[in-house]
């Protein structure tokens, strides 16, 4: 399309079979082109600043490029920081794409971001926040049942974290039901649950040891560091 000198020119391009722009030009002249830009770097600074995992078509829509070639420059840039031996590494977690510390390097990001500083979840916590995973979605009492201790306190701890989420209610009892978030599976570097690992045999039955412990369990004012135990 023309116009009058010194107006703005745009081409219009036909959507690939996925619904992303091929390619797209145009704009004042010098001004750089997203889908102009050399596709791995262009990946490299926009995965720089996300918050949490980014999607191929996301990132396909942002970079304006074909979904599968952002799929196949996502993987050929996973592997080549692998074979570098690179101190980063770059995951499909939780269903997109990010810059992960290699496993390897661990001890040094944990020395840099705790300075002496204790940041981990409990040892109640995590217990918690293993029979949710496991049972998952879950009330309250089922999960004090299996523990064997009241966990009102830890679940309001690993709520205000972001773990866990509530997911609806239970239609027997009307119990609140409590599930895993995308942030757990990003922080546990999973694609999805059916990567955890199989412990769930090793778990009792909730209903061989609940007994007659109801919702109602009486609430204790306990932070992360420890439970109150269940009156039996």
């Amino acid at each position: 399309m023309s116009g009058e000198a010194g107006a703005e020119t745009y081409e219009i391009t036909e959507a690939g079979a996925d619904g992303t722009p091929d390619e797209r030009s145009g704009g004042p002249a010098g001004t750089p082109v997203v889908a102009e830009l050399a596709l791995k770097p262009a990946l490299e600074a926009v995965l720089m600043v996300v918050d949490e995992p980014a999607t191929e078509e996301h990132l396909a829509r942002v970079l304006q490029r074909p979904r599968r070639a952002v799929a196949l420059a996502l993987r050929e840039l996973s592997d080549d920081y692998t074979r570098q031996g690179r101190g980063f590494d770059l995951r499909l977690v939780a269903g997109g794409w990010r810059f992960y510390s290699r496993a390897a390097y661990a001890d040094a990001v944990e020395s840099f971001v705790l300075d002496g500083q204790q940041a981990r979840l409990t040892q109640a916590a995590l217990e918690t926040l293993a029979v949710v995973a496991y049972r998952q979605p879950v009330s309250r009492s089922r999960v004090s049942a299996v523990r064997g201790v009241n966990c009102d306190g830890v679940m309001r701890t690993l709520l205000q974290r972001g773990l866990v989420e509530e997911a609806g209610t239970e239609p027997e009892t009307g119990a609140i039901l409590y599930r895993t978030t995308n942030y757990f599976l990003e922080r546990m570097g999973l694609r999805g649950l059916d990567e955890l690992p199989e412990l769930a045999p090793f778990l009792p039955e909730a209903d061989a040891v609940e007994g007659d412990s109801p919702e109602g369990i009486p609430s204790f004012d306990v932070d992360d560091s420890g439970d109150s135990q269940t009156d039996h």
